[in-house]
């Protein structure tokens, strides 16, 4: 598929991504994204950049336990298979 130049705004700044994916998930992402940031600022009181390195903390820890869970149900489901 053919990359594409996005501009999406996170925390008030515009960012210009490339991505071989659509306007709608590319926007989708950019939200979440700027959603966690706007968060993790709501319940700290720490600089932006800070605030930034914890929002991908917290990122880095949901996609951890999303890839967690994941490998487990594929384990799971190859043992069904295997049966």
């Amino acid at each position: 598929m053919e990359k594409r130049k996005y501009t999406v705004t996170v925390a008030g700044k515009p960012y210009t991504l490339v991505s071989s994916d659509g306007p709608e998930y590319v926007r989708r992402i950019a939200e979440y994204v700027d959603r966690q940031l706007r968060e993790t600022a709501a319940v700290t009181n720490l600089p932006s950049g800070q605030t930034a390195v914890l929002a991908c903390f917290n990122l880095a820890e949901e996609l951890m336990k999303a890839q967690d869970e994941n490998r487990t149900l594929r384990r799971q489901m190859e043992k069904q298979q295997e049966k």
